[in-house]
């Protein structure tokens, strides 16, 4: 297993390299479990890909979407994030909401996921759209240390990552496959200034082949474990 330096890295307004943020202040613990739940989220039947699978056969459901849903956050969780599936009616866009927990940050930061889960390239307006997240927030994910990202099966085009840099919001984009492998991060300027402080995106290879490679992230050369 070995480390290189990858094709995609953290990106700041067309310029790709690592970042150095400063944390803001998180709300409480106590308050971050009061408001944990989404107001609309009415998935009480699955919480997780195996539970969710049992219920789809059981009820003859449309897998695609949240089959996908639940493979990004399962993918998200080994970078540290802990989320919940609300995607639902009135949602805003909202697909996971949870938190981020990292080794430069005194507190966890808070996430919002938007996944698409077919396979065509994103556009910049669908990245545009990853705004409204914000709006339609739960409380607790309305102030400051807020981050949102927009998680699709294709690498980020130029448009997409032009459009991430003249947003005013903090947000970014993950390049989840379909088998749960994260090949690509990447977040803009406004996302830097909410908190992800020192890391850098690595690509690991595992067993030396060429094709079975992961991201991870790093922090003073180091793989952050989780």
């Amino acid at each position: 297993m070995f480390l290189v330096r990858p094709q995609f890295r953290f990106f700041q307004l067309g310029k790709q390299s690592s970042r150095r943020f400063l944390a803001n202040s998180a709300t409480s613990a106590a308050k971050e479990t009061e408001e944990w739940e989404h107001p609309d989220s009415d998935k009480k039947e699955h919480h997780d890909l195996p539970s969710f699978i049992e219920y789809a056969s059981r009820n003859n459901v449309d897998t695609n979407r949240t089959h996908y849903e639940y493979t990004v956050k399962k993918s998200m969780e080994r970078l540290g994030m802990t989320l919940q599936q609300v995607g639902g009616r009135s949602d805003c866009g909202i697909d996971l909401l949870g938190t981020w927990s990292l080794p430069t940050a005194p507190q966890p930061l808070k996430v919002l996921i938007q996944c698409k889960a077919f396979a065509n390239k994103i556009k910049p307006a669908q990245a545009r759209e990853l705004e409204g997240t914000f709006v339609g927030a739960p409380p607790g994910w309305r102030n400051s240390s807020v981050l949102a990202f927009l998680v699709s099966q294709q690498a980020a085009t130029k448009g997409v990552r032009e459009a991430l840099g003249r947003s005013r919001w903090p947000m970014g984009y993950i390049l989840c496959q379909s088998d749960g492998r994260v090949l690509q991060m990447l977040w803009n300027r406004r996302a830097a200034d909410e908190g992800l402080a020192g890391l850098d995106v690595e690509l690991q290879y595992a067993g030396g082949d060429m094709k079975d490679k992961e991201v991870v992230l790093t922090h003073q050369g180091s793989i952050i474990k989780h």
